[in-house]
Formats: structure tokens, sequence, C-alpha cells
């Protein structure tokens, strides 16, 4: 185990000492005292692991490739853009963008998040992205999903207040949407619909939420005890009509 002081390093410098870790053969290491460095973990490859004390700059994880980050706090923008695999596990809330591209991993959030989170999400060969989201979600949740797994959980609401922002789904076509609870319908994009579960889908989610539930310390069976809505695109080519021909 190898414990790294990022208080006052500039990010670069950071990046450059992981870096040196990793390739001494280091299998896991400490970040202490992190403040804003950007670009944690981006395009690393292997299954070491990094726990990160403090809050990390935008684009932690971009394109990763296999490693475990695990966040005891707060992280900014951009988790996870277009990460091909790996797991990273955040203690508290994720700002906008989250899984940005994303196309192969895991993400679970124990908090809340932005903005467009689950963007443009994609599957590529046999990869499935999942991202779980232990509180809400802003507008634009599940933008243009092509691929994936989404699940919102909607833990520690207070009354009246919505698990997911509008525009929910807004131009999906491909993908699914897990919303713990109720979500309006006028909160969802025109692109998507609400289905039943199947037996398989409630093996998938419950799965998901033990996993979630073991990373975070709480009671998996109450979490289940809340009824799950399915959103799933209806239209493969939502936009399709307006730049093909009929």
């Amino acid at each position: 185990m190898v414990t790294i002081d990022a208080r006052g390093v500039y990010y670069a410098d950071l990046n450059k000492l992981v870096k040196q870790a990793l390739a001494d053969g280091a299998q896991e290491i400490i970040l202490k005292n992190v403040n804003g460095q950007r670009y944690i973990g981006d395009g690393l490859q292997g299954e070491q692991k990094i726990t990160i004390e403090g809050v990390p700059g935008n684009d932690l994880a971009a394109y990763m490739d296999g490693l475990e980050l695990a966040v005891k706090g707060n992280a900014q923008d951009g988790v996870a853009n277009t990460m091909n695999s790996g797991t990273v596990i955040i203690h508290g809330d994720a700002g906008d963008t989250a899984g940005y591209a994303m196309r192969g991993g895991e993400i679970f959030i124990k908090g809340s998040v932005g903005y467009r989170v689950g963007i443009h999400m994609k599957e590529y060969l046999d990869k499935v992205p999942v991202i779980v989201v232990g509180g809400k979600a802003g507008d634009f949740f599940g933008e243009y999903m092509a691929g994936g797994i989404l699940i919102l959980l909607g833990l520690g609401l207070e009354d009246e207040q919505d698990i997911v922002g509008n525009y929910c789904g807004t131009g999906m076509h491909g993908g699914v949407m897990f919303i713990r609870g109720q979500v309006a319908e006028y909160q969802l994009g025109k692109e998507v619909k609400v289905v039943e579960l199947t037996e398989e889908d409630r093996n998938l989610v419950e799965g998901y939420v033990r996993r979630f539930a073991g990373y975070f310390k709480m009671d998996a069976g109450a979490i289940l005890e809340v009824p799950f809505r399915k959103l799933i695109p209806y239209n493969k080519r939502p936009y399709g009509n307006l730049y093909a021909k009929s």
C-alpha cells in the first residue's frame, strides 16, 4: 500500500505520482487531502485500487480501464467520462455529466447527482455500463442514452421532493432505466415510456441494489420494498425522420 499526500500538489504532478506508484507495483494507493485535483485515474489500466480522501476534480476516472476508485467524499463533474471498465464508488454526491459516453464499468454513488448524468451512455461489444445513484438526479437524466443501465433509488428525499428532474430520457434510443418510486409523466422525454418489470429485471435490480447497500452499509431489503418503474425507449431512431427521407 502506498500513501500520497495531495495537499497543495498540482494536479499534473499528483497524477504523475500515481502513475509512478502503479508502475512500481503498488496494488493499493491512498490519496490524502485531495482538493479539486483533476483527471485522477484517467486512462489507467489494471486491477489496482485507489482510495481518494477529499474531493477530486473534474473527469475522475475518464477513459479508465479496470481499476477500482473509491472516493470518501463528493466528486465534481464528468466522473467516468468515456470509461471503458472498472468500478467507481463515491461516498457522497457527484456533479453533472457523470458517466458521459461511458461504455463499460460501474459507478455507485451514495448521494445525489447533477444534470445530464448518463448522457450518451452506450454498450460496447460485451460491455454494459451501469450507474446506481442513491439520491436524486437533476434534469436530462439519461439524455441521448444509447445503452447501459441507470438505477435511481431516491433515498433520503424530503416530502414532495422529486426523485428526478425534467426531460428524463430525452433522446433516449437504447438502454434501460429503473427508477424507485414515482415519476411524473411530464418529467419524461417524449422518447421514453414506462413499462412493468419482468422477473429478469427484478433480479438484475436486486443484484445491483445489494451491491450498492454493501458498499455503503445500508439495508438492501428496505430499499427493495419500494417498487421500481422501468423506462425504455419506444423509438430506436427518435430523430431519424428529421434527417432521412421517407
